[in-house]
């Protein structure tokens, strides 16, 4: 059993939706990526069924090759807003929801992250998160003076070290330090200054921080890595953690051992949440979900689709997309390479068919069919101790969202899993999570 009593539900509204033919839909504004009242729109329906946050992620470039060729032309994930910026537009037009994007470790400085994550916190008065992750991709390297990445290690060392600098300058000043005396000329009481000094292997940071202790004590930290380095990171600081949810058995592992190492750092089980991003195919019946599904999959362009396979197994475009899958030599990730092989085995399955399973999650899991058996899947995973709720990553938008109005919230909400309403009005609140003291 869970430590929540409800769900916590997080909606994910990057792109166009998570279905990599989102924009092809008829229902989707394919320009909807750069426009301000497009996200506006989503963020105001997610808060109007008390939804706990909105979630961009986001990378610092176009993390595509174009393999095979004429594949990154039809690819969607290639013009967006800079996150922070469309966050801070929504904070000024929205009132409770949580507003939570992504920032790297690995081309940021920490100053730069804690000012601007303290300044949304203040701006919407309680509601900001950061997610935490370290650049991946090359591509990412070369708009920062960079031929290739940084290694493995070095991401992650300089990571944790980051999210500590951080969380330092978020304390720079105690919640009671400005005083803001007219009388006496005092603006604030020095005693309550705390400079951090910080030196370390990849970090000067002196400080202190010109902001002040915000609404939430600090923003919420989101975490999103698996690695055992990410792991630690999220045990040491994260508020909740975005994982990925492919089997109940799997992610009950994952959320057992990450909760068991709270303790090493003075946490308790209920500081984390722990959220599986889910892609959702919903409808009245079962056979109207799989026509949705079976709508956007016959939008895959077949380019689009093998670049999904290119980095496991290289350009399939000379071979027959529906014969049986070729014998073929994994590449790159040697296991995603041989799962993905032995799962075409098992069910017989064509290039075609394989691309097609990869794209309907985002290469993230998916639940296809009525209200009823996606909430049954739901529950199931809340129940069994496997997560304390779900980041949904809606195929399209902005009708993923009817979709969670108008089937999965109501469904929830009839087994007592999701609020009528918010109970508080910062995002640290209606997670369910303790108040801050003054350090954390």
């Amino acid at each position: 059993m869970t430590e929540t009593k409800t769900m916590r539900i997080g909606l994910s509204i990057r792109y166009l939706g998570y279905h990599i033919a989102a924009w092809r839909h008829p229902d989707v504004p394919s320009d909807g990526a750069i426009q301000f009242e497009y996200f506006l729109d989503s963020a105001k329906r997610a808060e109007a069924e008390a939804l706990d946050m909105v979630f961009f992620a986001d990378g610092l470039g176009v993390r595509s090759n174009d393999d095979p060729p004429g594949s990154l032309a039809r690819d969607m994930k290639n013009a967006e807003l800079e996150p922070l910026t469309l966050l801070g537009a929504l904070a000024a037009c929205t009132e409770r929801i949580g507003l939570v994007a992504t920032a790297s470790t690995t081309y940021n400085e920490p100053f730069h992250i804690a000012r601007k994550y303290a300044s949304l916190d203040h701006i919407s008065k309680g509601r900001a998160g950061w997610n935490v992750v370290t650049s991946w991709s090359e591509q990412e390297a070369w708009n920062f003076g960079r031929d290739t990445h940084l290694g493995y290690d070095e991401r992650y060392d300089r990571a944790a070290e980051f999210v500590d600098v951080v969380k330092a300058l978020w304390s720079s000043w105690e919640p009671d330090a400005f005083v803001r005396d007219k009388a006496s000329g005092v603006f604030y009481d020095s005693a309550k200054l705390h400079t951090p000094h910080h030196k370390g292997p990849h970090f000067k940071v002196r400080g202190p921080l010109n902001s002040a202790w915000t609404p939430q004590g600090r923003p919420i930290i989101v975490q999103a890595g698996a690695s055992e380095q990410g792991r630690e990171i999220a045990a040491k600081s994260a508020d909740v953690i975005y994982s990925s949810g492919f089997s109940l058995t799997k992610a009950k592992a994952y959320y057992d051992d990450v909760k068991a190492r709270l303790e090493k750092y003075g946490r308790r089980p209920e500081d984390l949440l722990i959220m599986p991003g889910l892609t959702i195919y919903v409808g009245k019946t079962r056979e109207e979900a799989q026509a949705k599904f079976d709508q956007l999959q016959d939008l895959i362009d077949p380019l689009m689709g093998l670049s999904l396979l290119y980095n496991a197994f290289g350009d399939l475009s000379a071979y027959d997309l529906d014969a049986p899958f070729p014998e073929v030599q994994p590449r790159g990730t040697k296991s995603l390479g041989e799962n993905l092989i032995a799962l075409a085995k098992e069910k017989q399955m064509s290039i075609r068919e394989m691309y097609k399973h990869m794209a309907a999650g985002n290469s993230g899991g998916y639940v296809l069919g009525t209200a009823e058996d996606i909430v049954d899947h739901m529950e199931t995973w809340f129940r069994a101790g496997a997560a304390d709720g779900f980041n949904i990553c809606p195929p399209i938008m902005p009708g993923g969202m009817d979709d969670l109005s108008t089937f999965i919230l109501p469904e929830l909400r009839r087994r007592g899993l999701f609020r009528t309403e918010y109970e508080a009005k910062t995002l640290r609140g209606n997670l369910g999570l303790r108040p801050l003291a003054y350090g954390e």
